[in-house]
């Protein structure tokens, strides 16, 4: 089950090379987003194989907050640009 961890750290590099390599706000935005969402399963595949449901919950805390907060910043940086 090692493999799964690594290969999943290594699905999460992707995105943080393209964040690296484009000035673009709304491409590193993009790229925030699925790191973010690529950690919370990479937590929900830990807790299922450690069998603790209190990792889980961060996991699922961290899928339904934090991308609603990067939304919101999206938001506010757009309103930030029109003016």
């Amino acid at each position: 089950m090692n493999w799964v961890i690594i290969a999943m750290i290594l699905a999460l590099l992707i995105p943080l090379y393209e964040a690296w390599q484009d000035e673009n706000i709304w491409q590193t935005m993009l790229a925030f987003a699925s790191i973010a969402t690529k950690t919370s399963i990479m937590i929900l595949v830990v807790s299922v194989l450690r069998d603790d449901w209190m990792i889980g919950v961060v996991g699922v805390l961290i899928l339904s907050v934090g991308n609603a907060a990067l939304m919101l910043l999206a938001h506010v940086i757009r309103r930030l640009n029109e003016l």
